[in-house]
C-alpha cells in the first residue's frame, strides 16, 4: 500500500531499490531518493550505465550542480574515461565572489535560488561538448538554468543524465531539451485522495495537487 511511512519499489536501471515515502504537506508525498545513502556500490553501477547511454555523443566534459549530483557526476567521468568535471554551486563560496550567475526560476518555490559558475572554469568547457548530469530531475528548473549557463560561457551541452526522474514536469520546463535526457528510472509523486488512499501523480509537480476521488 502506498502511503508515507512506506516504500516505493523502483527499478533504476539494472538495480532495484525501495525508496522510503515521505510527507512533504498534507496531500503530498515523495519516493525519496538520497544518492549518498545508496552506497559506493549503486552509485558505480549507476553512473557506469548511464556513462553507456550518453557515451555515443562523444562527450568531452561531464557537469553537474550541488551537492547530491557529485557522486553521480564522478563515477559516470570514471566510466567515460574522463578525468575533469565540473561542479555548479547554489551557495556562495570564497572562489566565486566573480562568478557567473543564473537565476533558477522554480515552479515550486518562491525562494530566490541561483546557480553560480567559477570563471577559472569557462576554459573547461567553453567550446566542449558537454553532458549535464543530476541524481533526480523533478521540476527541470535547475537542469534549464545550468543549460543556460553551459550555453552562456560557449558550452554544447549534447546530453543530460540522471538517474531518475520525478513526475513528467521536466518535459514541459525543458521543451526542445528534453530529448537530451537519458534517466535510469523514473518516480511519481503521491497524492491523497478524498477516500483516505494515496495515489501516483504523475503529472503534478507538488505545488498544488487537487484531490480527487
Amino acid at each position: 500500500m502506498i502511503q508515507p511511512g512506506g516504500t516505493y519499489p523502483t527499478k533504476v536501471g539494472s538495480q532495484s531499490i525501495d525508496l522510503p515515502i515521505a510527507a512533504i504537506a498534507d496531500d503530498i508525498a515523495i519516493a525519496l531518493f538520497i544518492t549518498v545513502d545508496q552506497g559506493v556500490a549503486f552509485s558505480s553501477t549507476a553512473g557506469a550505465e548511464i556513462a553507456e547511454a550518453i557515451r555515443p555523443f562523444d562527450v568531452d566534459v561531464v557537469a553537474s550542480v550541488a551537492t547530491m549530483g557529485i557522486p553521480i557526476a564522478i563515477e559516470i567521468t570514471r566510466a567515460l574515461g574522463l578525468d575533469d568535471y565540473l561542479i555548479f554551486q547554489k551557495t556562495p563560496k570564497i572562489h566565486l565572489a566573480d562568478a557567473i550567475v543564473e537565476p533558477v526560476r522554480s515552479i515550486t518555490t518562491d525562494v530566490p535560488q541561483r546557480l553560480l559558475f567559477d570563471r577559472a572554469r569557462i576554459d573547461a568547457v567553453a567550446g566542449k561538448r558537454v553532458a549535464l548530469v543530476d541524481d533526480v530531475i523533478s521540476t527541470g528548473a535547475s537542469i534549464r538554468a545550468a543549460l543556460a549557463l553551459l550555453r552562456r560561457v560557449g558550452a554544447i551541452p549534447v546530453a543530460i543524465g540522471a538517474v531518475l526522474s520525478e513526475t513528467n514536469v521536466w518535459r514541459a520546463t525543458l521543451g526542445e531539451d528534453q530529448h537530451l535526457v537519458h534517466s535510469l528510472g523514473a518516480i511519481p509523486l503521491f497524492r491523497l485522495r478524498l477516500d483516505g488512499t494515496w495515489m501516483e501523480d504523475w503529472d503534478g509537480d507538488g505545488s498544488s495537487l487537487p484531490k480527487s476521488e
